[in-house]
């Protein structure tokens, strides 16, 4: 116990009452604090899957960062390599991405890898070869915050530049593919292949998703619906790649599928 004098008259305070108002500050702080916005994790992850891209991985990551920047979102630029050796992940960190190495080859299995990896509330994901606009993400994030499980991106309302898709797959391979998922899986989606799409991570996560190639994208989307998930579609553009990387040729051909202009 401890003595004070207070305006002339002899005060006695001992520390158990400290100790009480110290507990009580710390309940109020702690009320106080449960008022606040969540901000220990970013709203969205920008993924992207990346082989030996070290042509265009820096212009993927600076449009991914501007765009953060400009719409004041809470987020991060996550970077999925799958065992570079052009120098595409030391790039991708000095212009501040996180970078993850995922051991396992294949576009599916790095970004399984990389949604296991994600921090944020939301992705987005799309190719690091720079046919998609990573400045142009409102529609997605929009809808992801009405509470859209999966957000796909399509190209033909979007626009594809001439060159940007080989005849055959605009004009027959994908509409029709777009169809077969209409019929089969109700899939209201007019691009049922497009790379650039988001999600909630969560909701992806718990789907447990297995495809290691390219066939990854498809079961996405199928998996999604079968779970009677919310789908939602916005445009994007579609843009014609100067180098064809390895992560969405090489490994899809590996995989049975196609490189990521499909």
């Amino acid at each position: 116990m401890r003595a004070y004098v207070v305006n002339g008259k002899l005060r006695f305070r001992c520390r158990y009452v400290r100790h009480v108002q110290a507990r009580r500050a710390a309940a109020r702080s702690l009320a106080d604090d449960s008022l606040k916005p969540e901000t220990t994790h970013p709203e969205l992850t920008i993924l992207m899957p990346c082989l030996n891209e070290a042509e265009t991985i820096a212009t993927c990551v600076k449009k991914a960062s501007s765009y953060l920047s400009k719409s004041n979102i809470r987020g991060e630029i996550l970077v999925a390599d799958n065992g570079s050796t052009d120098g595409s992940r030391e790039i991708a960190q000095e212009l501040g991405a996180r970078v993850v190495s995922i051991c396992e080859r294949g576009y599916g299995a790095a970004l399984i890898g990389g949604i296991e990896a994600a921090k944020g509330r939301f992705v987005i994901m799309g190719d690091a070869d720079a046919s998609y606009d990573f400045s142009q993400l409102d529609g997605f994030v929009a809808k992801l915050r009405e509470g859209y499980d999966l957000v796909m991106g399509n190209r033909f309302k979007g626009g594809i530049e001439p060159g940007a898709m080989p005849a055959l797959h605009r004009w027959l391979g994908n509409p029709l593919l777009s169809f077969i998922g209409r019929i089969f899986f109700k899939a209201e989606l007019g691009d049922f292949h497009c790379g650039l799409r988001g999600f909630n991570t969560s909701a992806v996560r718990n789907l447990k998703l297995r495809s290691r190639g390219m066939e990854f994208a498809s079961e996405m989307v199928v998996r999604c619906r079968l779970a009677r998930m919310r789908i939602a579609e916005v445009p994007t553009t579609l843009k014609k790649m100067d180098v064809y990387t390895p992560l969405t040729c090489a490994h899809g051909e590996m995989a049975g599928g196609t490189c990521g202009s499909c």
